[in-house]
């Protein structure tokens, strides 16, 4: 427990830098161009404080033993948190507070084929739901209690992998490869089908150490809760769809 204390300062630590840089981000994309909508910045900040509450704090500590908890904040971590923060536009902000010599640096990165490969909402999908079977449906959920570091993995690629996954389906911030919305649609109903598969393996079958009344509650409130962010996710694809229609509507209208 001493060992998962020092992961919960070091995630303390971090949450803490993103809540100051951003807004110190702010302040220089300020001076700039034109004044970044502070709304923002408390979206983004939520959605940090959300994500952090996964590995830090008393919830957390009760994850660690309660299998309902742990799956509420895996919720948090994965889905609801990425979410909130990529409407934060963190690398938006970031190109405009660069220097114009680094921004370009960063755009020749973001253009490199390997990022194209995993901004793919198929291989990005992958990533995001595959990790999950992995993780509940082999020994790594009982192996990932007794190494500090090999549960700072795992819950990092939650994180990083549902962040991947929702930046591939909606473009809010920076994307340097774009796909159509049927294919992305497509991509997301399918990833929305296979998480709702694995709810219901890991109510049938918790994993082991898992009481079974503990498994099936978790498991309900990964299919259920899973629901409140998927019909978000839903509606923003939608709404993105919707807006660029019209957009193209308006113009062939002008240029008739």
């Amino acid at each position: 427990m001493t060992h998962f204390f020092i992961l919960e300062i070091t995630v303390l630590f971090i949450a803490i830098s993103a809540l100051i840089l951003y807004p110190a981000a702010m302040y220089y994309s300020n001076k700039k161009h034109r004044a970044w909508k502070k709304g923002r910045y408390f979206i983004f900040a939520i959605g940090v404080i959300i994500a952090a509450s996964a590995l830090t704090g008393p919830l957390a500590r009760l994850s660690h033993t309660d299998f309902t908890v742990h799956m509420f904040l895996h919720l948090l971590l994965g889905m609801l948190g990425p979410l909130l923060i990529l409407h934060g536009k963190p690398m938006t902000l970031i190109i405009r507070t660069l220097k114009v010599s680094q921004a370009r640096k960063l755009s020749t990165f973001l253009n490199m084929k390997y990022v194209k490969f995993i901004s793919n909402p198929i291989v990005a999908s992958i990533l995001n739901i595959g990790g999950l079977f992995l993780i509940y449906k082999t020994g790594l959920f009982e192996l990932m209690h007794t190494s500090v570091l090999l549960f700072a993995l795992i819950h990092l690629h939650v994180f990083l992998a549902g962040y991947l996954f929702t930046m591939s389906i909606i473009y809010i911030d920076i994307v340097t490869h774009r796909y159509s919305f049927l294919y992305r649609a497509a991509v997301l109903i399918a990833a929305l089908g296979f998480h709702k598969i694995l709810s219901k393996l890991i109510y049938a079958s918790p994993p082991a150490g898992i009481p079974r009344q503990d498994g099936e509650r978790g498991a309900m409130l990964m299919y259920y809760g899973g629901d409140i962010v998927d019909l978000a996710l839903i509606i923003l694809l939608c709404l993105e769809w919707y807006k660029r229609a019209e957009r193209s509507r308006v113009q062939t209208v002008k240029l008739s």
